[in-house]
């Protein structure tokens, strides 16, 4: 009977869907999350089990990354059997911004604490605000409405990037302080190609078409051609 199961699944990767941290793995990882040392014990666990996890999630036509920073993600196949839905452009653009401050001279100096204004700011201060406004209403005349409902987006963003191990939140629940995991250098392509990160960053940000999925999909990088998801489920469970 053992050997029977041993030709249909291996003794590690048996060891790692018995281990308990298993559920939460693969609950977090199929949601979409990235899985950093923040999350010590599950990112141990993944260290542990990387190749069985990723046999394991490649019948579900996913692969199992560990990105250049160490952190785990699920990379969905185009014939996927996990549901996905990929972030929106104000929510990439956001994500952008989340790396440029990650990288930048403020994230030492504040201890590495940010804040949701802090992130609206940013945006405003690096990108052209009147396409930001577009992105959000294509008539958009630059009125106080216009600009409060980019701060929205701005939030309903930042609690998405949440929900996918991007940042984290200091202090208690609602608190609009959080900090920022490496996981958001799935944003940063052109961070790893070798150029000054931070500018390389900058220029993403100032680009027009910084946010538009096509382009990033044309980035030359370790990602290209990457969609960062979440499941279909969580969204619908969160938002």
């Amino acid at each position: 009977m053992t050997e029977n199961i041993q030709e249909i699944i291996s003794v590690k990767l048996a060891q790692a869907i018995a281990n308990p941290l298993f559920p939460d793995v693969d609950s977090k990882l199929r949601a979409g999350r990235h899985i950093g040392t923040e999350l010590l014990d599950q990112h141990s666990f993944l260290m542990d089990f990387q190749t069985e996890m990723d046999q394991f999630y490649r019948r579900y036509n996913v692969e199992l990354i560990r990105a250049p920073e160490g952190f785990f993600y699920l990379r969905p196949k185009a014939t996927t059997l996990i549901a996905r839905s990929v972030l929106t452009e104000i929510e990439m653009l956001v994500g952008k911004v989340l790396c440029y401050l990650y990288l930048s001279p403020e994230r030492l100096a504040q201890q590495g604490i940010f804040s949701t204004q802090e992130v609206y700011d940013e945006l405003l201060n690096l990108a052209d605000e009147n396409k930001l406004l577009k992105t959000i209403n294509h008539r958009s005349s630059g009125s106080d409405l216009d600009r409060q409902k980019l701060a929205e987006k701005v939030r309903s963003a930042l609690n998405r990037l949440r929900r996918l191990g991007m940042i984290y939140t200091v202090g208690e629940q609602n608190s609009n302080k959080f900090t920022i995991s490496e996981a958001v250098f799935r944003f940063g392509a052109e961070v790893r190609s070798g150029d000054d990160p931070l500018q390389a960053q900058l220029r993403l940000i100032r680009d027009g078409e910084a946010a538009n999925l096509e382009s990033l999909q044309q980035e030359k990088s370790a990602v290209k051609n990457e969609e960062i998801y979440e499941t279909d489920e969580q969204e619908q469970g969160e938002e």
